[in-house]
This record gives C-alpha cells, structure tokens and sequence, in this order.
C-alpha cells in the first residue's frame, strides 16, 4: 500500500509516470504542489502578462523555456509524463485526456507551474481544519464563477474557485492561515453564499467533485490554478496543454518556502 502523505516528490512522479492516475489532494505532505500550463511560445508574453495583471488565481512559481522538460521544480522529472492527467485543447475544445504528453509535445511549448491551493492543505490540517475532499476521497470541488479576470493580449476568461466547507467557528483561522501563502492563492476570495459568485448549485461543480457539506460548516472559495483553462477554453488559442483539474505537479519545492511570516 503507497503511503501518499510520506511519498517524497521524485518517487510521487515516477508512480505517476508508471501510469498511477489519481487527484494529488493530500500526497507528499510537506511539499508544494503547482498547476501546470503549456502554451505556444507565441502566446507565452501574452499568458505571463495575464498571469500578472490576476496574481491571485494565477500566481506564477516557475517557467520552463520553450521545448523546456524539466527544471528547479522537478529535479530529474519530466512535464510530459509526470502529472497523473493532463487536458488538451486545441482552438479552446479539450480534445484529450491523456496521462503522457509525450504525442503533443512541441518544440515551441513554454510551460508555467502555477501556485495550488493542495500546498496549504497541511496547514489547515494541522490548524485542526478538516479538508472535506481528502476526508471523503474525492476531488476537489471548482468553480466558474461571475468575475472575468483583467484580460491581457488574446488571454480573457472567468476566475475560477476551489471550495472547501469550513466549520462556522474556524473560518478566521482558514483566512488566517491561508492568508500566509500568497504564492499558493492566499486568502480565500469569498465566503458564504455561493449565488454572489453566480454559483447555482454547490452540487454541480465545472471541475472535480460534490464534497458533502455537514450542518454548521460554510462554504469558502479560494482563487483556482485551473482559471488558465478557462482562459483558453475562451481565448482559443491552437494548442495548450494542462493538468487535468485536481492532478497536479508534485514539487520538490516545500511547503514552508512559500510561507510568510
């Protein structure tokens, strides 16, 4: 049996890279988890002006230069095989949902690892916060919501949140502490009534899965690494290449180099 908490990141990708598939939601405890966009180096200048200009859902950890395959963050790895899933689009239609890259992979893609608020699960755990999706073995729950973010070049879409429900009573300690990772999202963008982010039903999630929501707990929603493929799927660029929401790129960053005092 794979302990996942205690997997280190190398031997997290090689599983994934051996054709494990799973969400990465509570895997290598202690180390920091990224999203993942590969795009056209023409369209790069673009997405980094946008990344910039929406630094909450899109807070940049690292780029790996075009034709780039590995880097700092994935020492020994390999951005075409070692995230559990990934999702294809071409002119903004996901097209696939492979576990290998490898057939896509071009010359000209310049990927951006994008901070994941999995990187403070921990935190919250041990602030004695209960992450419902682990607890219930699930995936996350995201969200399209009512707010576009500030467009930049051909890069325009909708934010997109991840939701966690949160004891009434601890709701200023998961601020608190989440607040102290700016680079993995921060502070959550909204908290309560779903209907103001345009949200109808927290039981139809656009990415990942339903979480039960037990009575006294609120939902809360933090900015979402996966608001790049909203942006794609409504800028259109030719090809661009992500993680499949919830599947995300283990690091070899820690948690800790993203905290701040």
């Amino acid at each position: 049996m794979i302990n996942r908490p205690a997997m280190l990141p190398s031997a997290a990708r090689e599983a994934f890279r051996d054709g494990l598939v799973e969400p990465t939601a509570g895997w290598s405890r202690g180390y920091a988890q990224a999203n993942v966009l590969s795009i056209p180096r023409e369209y790069a200048f673009d997405f980094l002006l946008f990344a910039q200009r929406n630094p909450k859902p899109c807070p940049i950890l690292g780029v790996l230069e075009a034709g780039e395959t590995t880097g700092p963050l994935l020492a020994g790895g390999d951005i075409r095989t070692d995230v559990p899933r990934y999702t294809v689009y071409r002119d903004g239609v996901k097209v696939d949902e492979p576990t290998d890259i490898s057939g896509y992979w071009r010359d000209d893609l310049v990927t951006f690892l994008i901070g994941c608020s999995f990187t403070f699960e921990a935190a919250l755990q041990d602030g004695g916060i209960a992450i419902a999706h682990i607890d219930q073995g699930v995936n996350v729950p995201m969200y399209s919501i009512n707010r576009q973010c500030a467009p930049a070049g051909r890069m325009s879409g909708p934010m997109v949140v991840s939701m966690r429900p949160v004891p009434a009573s601890q709701v200023a300690d998961a601020v608190r502490i989440t607040s102290r990772y700016p680079a993995v999202h921060g502070a959550p963008v909204h908290v309560g009534n779903p209907a103001e982010l345009g949200i109808r039903d927290l039981s139809r999630p656009d990415f990942g899965d339903a979480v039960d929501i037990p009575d006294g707990h609120i939902p809360v929603f933090w900015a979402c690494g996966v608001t790049p493929q909203a942006a794609v799927m409504q800028s259109c660029p030719p090809l661009a290449i992500g993680h499949a929401p919830g599947h995300m790129l283990i690091t070899d960053a820690r948690d800790s180099d993203y905290l701040i005092p």
